[in-house]
């Protein structure tokens, strides 16, 4: 446990700065990959027309809570991928509702009033967030496709429909740019926690080349994201 716990503070994303706790709360969020995971809702919202930024946003919070928190917290419960010893299961459960609770009411909010369709849409990413991180059905929801479909296609979705109540061929064309780069991370993302847990020369090697690929993924979603917005505030 101490020689992960060491990899997991060494991960790029984590701070070299504070207390171990802090530092390991950092790395439980994933944050560039909440932030990526984000970006995609932000992709989504921009391809419609007009946009409405204070949905754009909202429902950018809801999968930041969601994923960024909620989901993560209970992936950390998994007896193979334990986060170092920092939180108890009762203290992960608790973050895992605090994080989901607040988006849960706040993407009902957005449905109830703007965009029924959100409905389908949250009730899929609900059963992927605890199938998925759970490993539940014996792990066959534990893949890298249900993984790319619910991080990467569906938020895409959901950007969009929350702006307009309705999926358009753009909208799927974007939630496949969701999917692909999403099925590019975690096929990245899986030998590359496997090659940062060993000592030698080549797996560190391969790891410092995936993690590169990892970078670029992220950099390149939030950059189109960025883009999108740019041209909309243009436009």
């Amino acid at each position: 446990m101490a020689g992960q716990e060491e990899t997991r503070k060494n991960e790029w994303w984590v701070p070299r700065f504070g207390p171990r706790r802090f530092r390991l709360l950092v790395g439980l969020s994933f944050l560039p990959y909440s932030l990526m995971n984000a970006s995609y809702v932000l992709i989504g919202s921009l391809l419609a027309h007009p946009v409405h930024l204070d949905r754009m946003v909202g429902m950018a919070i809801v999968y930041l809570l969601a994923v960024g928190i909620s989901a993560h917290s209970l992936d950390a419960m998994a007896p193979n991928k334990p986060w170092g010893d920092f939180l108890s299961r009762r203290q992960l459960i608790a973050l895992a509702f605090a994080g989901l609770i607040p988006a849960l009411a706040l993407g009902l909010y957005y449905a109830l009033t703007f965009a029924p369709l959100l409905l389908p849409v949250g009730v899929a990413e609900l059963f992927f967030l605890l199938a998925y991180n759970l490993e539940l059905f014996g792990g066959r929801f534990h893949g890298d496709v249900s993984f790319a479909l619910s991080w990467g296609f569906l938020p895409v979705i959901a950007g969009f429909v929350v702006q307009t109540d309705a999926i358009s061929l753009t909208s799927l064309v974007g939630g496949l740019f969701g999917f692909f780069t999403a099925f590019i991370e975690i096929n990245a993302s899986r030998p590359y926690k496997v090659m940062k847990k060993s000592r030698d020369e080549e797996s560190s090697l391969v790891a410092s080349r995936l993690e590169s690929i990892l970078k670029g993924v992220v950099a390149s979603v939030l950059a189109v994201a960025a883009f999108l917005l740019v041209l909309a505030i243009l436009g």
